[in-house]
C-alpha cells in the first residue's frame, strides 16, 4: 500500500503536473471509489501468465501487485504476461517499467481505459487515453519510453477544469462533439487521438490488448480498464546476456548524433524526467493553489 502515495509524489518530481496531487481529486470523485472493494486475487494462472482481479481497488495498488507477479514469474521462467482487470487509475506506466527494469528485465506495459478519446470523424468518445510504455536496462540505468495515445491525457483535462485554464485549440470536444477549449465542457465530452489516424490505430490496438488483460471480465464491457504487462529476462533471449551493455551502446550512438544549430544535445526517452526528478528533490514540487484548495475541501 505504501507505493500508492509514493507514485503520486514521484510523478510530481518527474514534472507531470496532472499526475501528482491532482490525481487524488480524480480518484475521490470517480464513481468506482464509492463502490465496494474486495481483496486482489489471481483468478487464472500458468507458469508464465496470470490474470489478476483487482477487486475494484485503485490501480496504484492493484496494478502494482500485478507488476510484482510479473517480475516473480519472469525470474522463474524468463518471460511473463500478466493482466489486471476490475481496477482503475493506475498512474504513469513509466513508474512500473522503472521497477521492472531495476529487476533486470525488459518490459512493456499497456493500459486501456474508459472512453475519453473521440475517433477521427466521430462525435462521441470510443477509446481510452490508452498509454503504452517500454523499459530497457542499460549500464547507466533504466531507459523508459512512455506515451499516451490521446492528444491530451485525461488528467490534463481534469486539472485544467479545476484551474480554469483553456485547453489547446483543436484537441478537445464537448458532449455534442463540437470543438472546445473549455476544459469543463471537454470533461463531459472527449479529446482527439494523438498523431491523427496513426495514434487512433495505436489506441485501438491498446484497447484490444486490454481485452487480453481481462477488461471485459468484470462487467462484460469491451471499453473498460485492462492493464497488461509483458516482461522478458534478457538472459532468456541472449546467451551472453549482454543486453544492458548493448543498450548503452545504442544510447551512446544516438546521443552522439551531430546536432543542428541551436540544439544543445540529443536526448533519449526518460532523460528529461530523470533530470527533473533530481532537480525537484532539491527545489521541491509545485502544486496549483486551486488543487490545494480542493484537497483541503475534500
Amino acid at each position: 500500500m505504501k507505493e500508492n502515495p509514493r507514485q503520486v509524489f514521484d510523478n510530481s518530481l518527474c514534472g507531470y503536473r496532472f499526475a501528482g496531487l491532482p490525481r487524488i481529486l480524480a480518484i475521490a470523485r470517480d464513481a468506482k471509489s464509492g463502490r465496494a472493494r474486495t481483496p486482489i486475487r489471481v483468478v487464472h494462472e500458468t507458469p508464465v501468465s496470470a490474470l489478476v482481479d483487482g477487486g475494484n481497488n485503485v490501480g496504484y495498488v492493484a496494478v502494482y501487485r500485478g507488476m510484482e507477479i510479473a517480475i516473480a514469474k519472469a525470474k522463474a521462467a524468463g518471460i511473463a504476461s500478466v493482466g489486471i482487470c476490475n481496477s482503475y487509475y493506475s498512474g504513469r506506466n513509466a513508474y512500473y517499467l522503472e521497477k521492472i527494469v531495476e529487476a533486470g528485465f525488459v518490459g512493456m506495459h499497456t493500459a486501456s481505459g474508459a472512453p475519453h478519446v473521440v475517433p477521427p470523424g466521430g462525435r462521441r468518445p470510443a477509446l481510452g487515453t490508452n498509454p503504452i510504455a517500454f523499459g530497457f536496462p542499460s549500464r547507466e540505468g533504466p531507459v523508459i519510453y512512455d506515451i499516451g495515445t490521446a492528444s491530451l491525457m485525461w488528467g490534463e483535462v481534469l486539472l485544467s477544469a479545476e484551474t480554469g485554464e483553456e485547453l489547446p485549440a483543436g484537441l478537445a470536444f464537448d458532449a455534442d462533439g463540437n470543438p472546445t477549449r473549455d476544459a469543463r465542457a471537454a470533461a463531459s465530452g472527449g479529446v482527439a487521438p494523438w498523431g491523427g489516424h496513426k495514434g487512433y490505430g495505436l489506441a485501438f490496438a491498446i484497447q484490444a490488448l486490454g481485452l487480453l488483460a481481462g477488461a471485459a471480465v468484470p462487467r462484460g464491457k469491451a471499453q473498460d480498464y485492462g492493464f497488461l504487462f509483458l516482461v522478458v529476462d534478457p538472459a532468456a533471449m541472449l546467451p551472453a546476456n549482454d543486453f544492458a551493455a548493448r543498450m548503452s551502446e545504442l544510447v551512446g550512438a544516438v546521443k552522439a548524433t551531430p546536432t543542428q544549430p541551436g540544439a544543445a544535445e540529443i536526448r533519449i526517452p526518460s532523460e528529461r524526467a530523470f533530470r527533473e526528478r533530481e532537480r525537484r528533490r532539491v527545489e521541491g514540487i509545485l502544486v496549483d493553489r486551486a488543487v490545494i484548495a480542493a484537497l483541503e475541501a475534500l
